[in-house]
């Protein structure tokens, strides 16, 4: 029997209603596991006014209360990992160790959350004028929303509604259609960790539950990851709305390799950093730009590492790669390495014939290597969000920079050399959001937040972090003038002494 997945709204499941499913399918076999009911317009109002009813006590709830019950889900959380991490693999095809490295990376934010405390303490001068305070204090925004993609389940939505509702709001997520077991799994862990109802709420769908949570008076703010285009709309859309917006779209992440660096560890980190979770990650490094005369060798030393990699289901403990979400993905991933070659790029490795024995009908794709990519190639140019890795050859370091700042994403960059001088003019001269030094995948922890440049980010606000405290909050600022009590009036005995 197929199983269901329905919504969460005000605390409990609750059936589709509007008779519109959507499929979700095993990555490793091609087989529809699971039907996802798509939310109504009605359906996501009802979310919402769940969620407006529960910040009508939430809001005013102590610090104390909401950090009592998010300790209690970050314990419920560490129990279920490999749960959790079973649900991702089945759904977006993952192998189990990234599966439960995504649930420990949500799990910094879950620990984030549990001290909001300390990131929501207000600031106060005394005496600015005789007998005048001012204090600066920060308040909860009231029913934000979450929209989240396929290729972190759990992750990012623990991006977003641990911090908002450590910060006194309420939440309507809306995941990703493909794979939308584990962000239920973790409204349910929530609820039994004693989370008031409402406070956080599930609606699943497509196009029409997003414009319904971009357009709703009652949503404040809309945070939001997922590809350029998307993210874009988002930002455009909800902001026309009023809302307060964080979009994080796609990218192209450069590793700039210059001669005196390390080639093997190069070679390793370009192969984990390209190749790690399929490829489907908007940190991925996709472009390789090798300086000077090592192109070759690093070439070379990325192939025999990549020939390596051990592709299969992602329930098999021996799989380093799994499948692609869904077909209709893999082939489009496939389409750019069959036409590099006419684009005038070098086919090192081609893995668009790879199949798994005994699993046919997944959606497979082997590891593909570019070589002598042009920047006027589709490879190069586009977000392919697979395991593609394309390498692009520059004469010298100020070429390389050229060439990574005339991209129009800017998320993440990575420089790998041995001149700590080279590493510092890098960091402050390229146009990204992130960058690692000799660290390929450069993804800030919990208390640093994580976001892009360019048409990487649509908003002021980066994620996570102090960021997104600061987006889930909104500053007031209070001037105080209280009478000195020796001044009171006559007749009042407030046992101070008289000054006149």
């Amino acid at each position: 029997m197929t199983k269901i997945v329905n919504h969460w709204i005000g605390g409990k499941t609750a059936e589709g209603a509007s008779g519109t499913y959507g499929p979700v399918t095993d990555p490793a076999t091609g087989e529809v596991t699971t039907k996802v009911a798509f939310a109504s317009v009605e359906e996501v109002d009802a979310a919402v006014a769940a969620a407006k009813d529960a910040f009508a006590t939430w809001g005013q709830s102590s610090l104390a209360q909401r950090t009592s019950i998010l300790f209690k889900f970050r314990a419920l959380l560490d129990g279920h990992r490999d749960e959790i991490a079973a649900l991702i693999t089945a759904e977006h095809g993952k192998v189990h160790s990234d599966a439960l490295g995504e649930v420990a990376r949500g799990l910094e934010i879950v620990d984030l959350a549990c001290g909001i405390t300390v990131q929501l303490k207000g600031e106060l001068s005394t005496q600015v004028a005789t007998g005048v305070d001012v204090a600066a204090i920060r308040q909860p925004l009231g029913v934000v929303a979450g929209i989240t993609p396929f290729n972190f389940p759990a992750m990012v939505p623990m991006w977003m509604f641990p911090l908002a509702i450590a910060c006194g709001n309420t939440f309507v997520l809306k995941p990703s259609e493909k794979d939308p077991s584990a962000a239920l799994k973790l409204a349910e862990l929530l609820a039994e960790a004693g989370l008031p109802d409402g406070v956080l709420n599930v609606v699943h769908g497509d196009k029409v539950a997003v414009d319904r949570l971009l357009e709703h008076p009652d949503v404040k703010a809309v945070s939001f990851v997922g590809s350029t285009p998307i993210a874009r709309y988002i930002h455009t859309t909800a902001s026309a709305h009023g809302k307060r917006v964080q979009a994080l779209g796609g990218a192209k992440n450069h590793m700039l390799v210059l001669p005196d660096a390390d080639l093997d560890a190069a070679a390793d980190a370009a192969v984990s950093a390209a190749y790690g979770s399929a490829g489907e990650r908007c940190m991925a490094v996709s472009a390789v730009v090798a300086v000077g005369s090592i192109g070759d060798e690093l070439v070379q030393k990325i192939r025999e590492r990549a020939e390596k990699i051990k592709i299969g289901p992602g329930t098999d403990p021996t799989s380093e790669m799994g499948p692609l979400i869904t077909k209709v993905h893999r082939d489009k991933v496939a389409s750019y390495v069959t036409g590099a070659a006419e684009e005038g790029a070098e086919v090192v490795l081609d893995g668009t014939g790879y199949t798994v024995e005994g699993h046919e009908g997944g959606h497979w794709i082997g590891i593909s290597l570019l070589d002598k990519v042009p920047t006027s190639a589709k490879a190069y140019q586009d977000e392919i969000f697979g395991p593609v890795l394309s390498v692009l050859r520059v004469d010298t370091y100020e070429d390389g920079v050229a060439l990574i700042n005339a991209s129009p994403y800017g998320n993440g960059t990575a420089i790998f050399t041995r001149d700590g001088g080279a590493a510092r003019r890098f960091q402050l001269e390229i146009e990204a959001g992130m960058v690692g030094v000799n660290v390929p995948i450069p993804v800030p922890v919990g208390y640093h937040s994580f976001g892009g440049w360019k048409d990487s980010l649509f908003g002021d606000h980066h994620i996570y972090g102090n960021d997104g405290t600061h987006f889930y909050t909104r500053g007031k600022v209070v001037t105080t003038r209280w009478p000195d009590p020796s001044d009171a009036p006559a007749g009042v005995d407030l046992g101070f002494p008289r000054n006149h």
